[in-house]
């Protein structure tokens, strides 16, 4: 079994939380028994430690030489590949402060915070909320776009539009077309709003969830999106999109308007 250890002590976090045989257990104890049942493990330590890069783990002599040699390759040498020593150490640090249960719960809480001022203001958000990240649902925000037009897409734009803040699109945008040249329609049309660990205050929660309040209010001036650039695959990372009829620069007015230009 290969295991995504990327948000591994938050997963911990919620089984203590929400498994009543585990609420004595300690978020290590929680994690070493996760980790058991793995073959392979990875971690993004950008998640997990607050560093860039990670790692794999096994116990598998067999596993880990197939792997050794792809190292230098893709990564760098096998003691390193390639982070920096200060990040290695970094990432050592954020290993054993993740299985602190202030920590672990850090953004956990922060998240649920956030979805539930959003949903006190009348916004879809998807319930519960995780660890990662706070998800508004574009469907039931814009449900005047079709998905044609990429309403994940639209509302993520928007929010940028109105705070600055970068939301990511998880939806249709996000799927390739299939082999005729047709959209996949994603299942979910969702505007990412991730939460950092120890990152962001109270009050920077606070900041979006009143211009997201304000731009719910203006939904009717977000339009679609239409590809302007879009590469066969991969067109999340490297297509290019416009809005349709220019709503972008209406919605910017509306907003300079009420809050001013600055």
């Amino acid at each position: 079994m290969v295991l995504d250890g990327s948000l591994i002590s938050e997963n911990a976090y919620f089984i203590k939380l929400r498994e009543k045989e585990y609420k004595n257990k300690s978020i290590q104890e929680i994690i070493t028994e996760i980790m058991s049942f793995a073959d392979l493990f990875y971690l993004s330590a950008r998640k997990s430690s607050c560093v860039r890069g990670g790692f794999i783990a096994t116990n598998n002599k067999e596993f880990y030489e197939e792997i050794k040699p792809w190292l230098p390759v893709y990564e760098g040498f096998l003691t390193y590949g390639g982070m920096s020593t200060k990040e290695i150490e970094a990432m050592a640090v954020g290993l054993r402060e993740m299985t602190d249960i202030s920590v672990a719960g850090s953004a956990a809480e922060q998240v649920k915070y956030f979805a539930e001022k959003l949903i006190e203001n009348g916004i879809p958000v998807v319930t519960p909320p995780g660890g990662l990240a706070c998800h508004v649902d574009a469907m039931m925000f814009l449900p005047h776009i079709s998905q044609s037009q990429y309403p994940a897409g639209a509302l993520a734009a928007a929010i940028y539009i109105v705070s600055g803040v970068r939301s990511m699109e998880r939806g249709t945008i996000s799927m390739d077309r299939d082999k005729d040249g047709n959209e996949v329609f994603s299942d979910l049309e969702l505007a990412r709003l991730a939460v950092p660990r120890r990152v962001y205050t109270m009050s920077h929660i606070e900041y979006v969830v009143d211009r997201i309040h304000w731009l719910y209010r203006h939904r009717d001036l977000v339009k679609g999106l239409k590809f302007v650039e879009e590469p066969p695959v991969l067109r999340f990372f490297f297509g290019k999109l416009e809005p349709i009829d220019n709503w972008g620069e209406k919605l910017g007015e509306a907003f300079k308007k009420e809050f001013g230009a600055q």
